[in-house]
């Protein structure tokens, strides 16, 4: 079917590659830079060139003469913290305009720097061609200068942290708003009135299950787990409900279940097995805390303090979505972490649940009636994960909190952020820039009352 396309299209007349030989890129932009449009006296070569995190996608003829190119990376020194820009762009004055050269570069250069992790991504355009960028659905932020000459800056919009809040919690204000006790609205467990028991329940998604079924055991106790731990409850135990296609897959299950419930110290009460159906597990959890700390307890100019266990790495067939940072940890470790929230003693906290880092703490902002702002800089992070990776993922065990008091384990913790006045979450760059993260509510549950 392929082979259709040269026919009813014609053949190609150029396509875009990352290119290794970069002499031919340079050669056009001092033609074009210095020669032709005189922007620079001797060269515009400048020490992004010299940083090898820095990327240059080239424009090729079929006889590989390049025709355009756009060089993009980390606009600072040091980690990468998500924050990119792109620049020297350039297209051969032979085919400019005539080919969409320019245009389709530039989307190359977004799509790779998203690719990468990307959350923020600048460029500082010449004022002739903001409008090709406005179309393509860049922004305007301000005027600025480049080497003597006017320029604008622009930041393309990515909507990576909204796009994943909306699709995992959007839907709850409506789905359950009538059914969350008071006070404790959108949190990760409930408490039990007349008692100082504390339920947790979560599901593993079913694809999940048929995937790993002992990975999902073991997350099926992690994460009923750290959500009592984010109340500042002690577990007590546990119930599942598990069903499967037989007893041997089954038995997988339960064997990740058993080796989570002797890791965290919480017994397996019971619960319900089903066979000869699609592969699905459930956990209720239960624990005990006469002080439950609320997800909504925070208040405005409350620094926010996240706690990340940064050990381990990317699951298995999870890369970019599922860090594991527990199952090499041993039981003493584990309950430590667990126990963090109880010591802490926040004024609120919250387990980084799917949504991610920005969208808990979205969350969190929400249920106390607050915005956010978080600190890219100061969120604690592997080294081993890009920052649209890291905010998005499933992080194994981090919390998020407000007030209380730092306690040491063998978890990372920072200050990295303040709740505000307002609603939604901003992140705040080195720079002092600040860009959307979550617009406004998370949930549409709004403030725990």
């Amino acid at each position: 079917m392929t082979d259709l396309v040269p026919v009813l299209l014609g053949p190609p007349t150029w396509f875009i590659e990352q290119a290794d030989d970069l002499r031919e890129y340079h050669r056009l932009r001092h033609r074009v830079f210095v020669e032709e449009q005189g922007l620079f006296a001797v060269s515009d070569r400048d020490d992004r060139d010299d940083d090898p995190r820095t990327v240059v996608l080239v424009a090729r003829a079929p006889d590989g003469a390049v025709l355009g190119g756009v060089r993009i990376g980390p606009a600072t020194d040091g980690p990468d913290l998500g924050w990119w820009a792109g620049g020297r762009l350039v297209v051969d004055p032979r085919v400019r305009g005539a080919r969409g050269i320019g245009p389709a570069l530039v989307r190359a250069a977004c799509a790779y720097a998203e690719n990468a992790g990307a959350l923020r991504f600048d460029a500082t355009v010449q004022r002739r061609w903001e409008t090709m960028f406005r179309r393509i659905g860049w922004q305007h932020v301000r005027g600025t200068t480049v080497a003597g000459h006017p320029h604008t800056l622009m930041r393309w919009p990515i909507g990576r942290l909204q796009a994943l809040a909306t699709a995992t919690k959007s839907v709850l204000g409506d789905l359950v708003r009538d059914l969350a006790p008071a006070g404790f609205a959108g949190d990760d467990g409930a408490p039990v009135p007349g008692s100082d028991l504390i339920a947790a329940c979560d599901a593993i998604l079913p694809s999940m299950v048929e995937r790993d079924p002992e990975w999902a055991g073991w997350c099926a106790v992690l994460v009923n787990v750290n959500d009592l731990a984010a109340m500042g409850a002690e577990p007590v135990g546990l119930l599942n409900a598990v069903a499967a296609r037989d007893a041997a897959f089954a038995g997988r299950i339960f064997r990740g279940l058993k080796r989570g419930s002797e890791a965290y110290g919480i017994p397996i009460l019971g619960g319900h097995t089903q066979l000869g159906v699609p592969a699905a597990l459930s956990a209720t959890a239960l624990g005990r805390t006469a002080q439950p700390v609320p997800g909504g307890g925070g208040l405005p100019g409350q620094s926010v303090r996240i706690t990340a266990d940064l050990g381990g790495s990317w699951r298995p067939g999870y890369h970019g979505r599922q860090w594991d940072s527990t199952s090499h940890r041993d039981g003493a470790e584990l309950r430590r972490m667990t126990g963090l929230v109880a010591a802490m003693r926040p004024s609120a906290a919250k387990d980084v649940s799917m949504a991610g880092i920005a969208g808990t703490l979205g969350m969190l902002a929400e249920a106390s009636g607050c915005g956010a702002i978080l600190e890219v800089a100061s969120v604690p992070r592997p080294a081993q994960a890009s920052m649209g990776d890291w905010l998005t993922c499933f992080p194994g065990f981090a919390m998020i909190t407000t007030g209380g008091t730092a306690v040491e384990t063998v978890a990372v913790t920072a200050e990295c952020g303040e709740l505000t006045e307002g609603q939604g979450v901003r992140l705040r760059w080195p720079d002092g820039e600040t860009t959307a993260a979550i617009d406004a509510g998370v949930t549409g549950l709004g403030r725990a009352t």
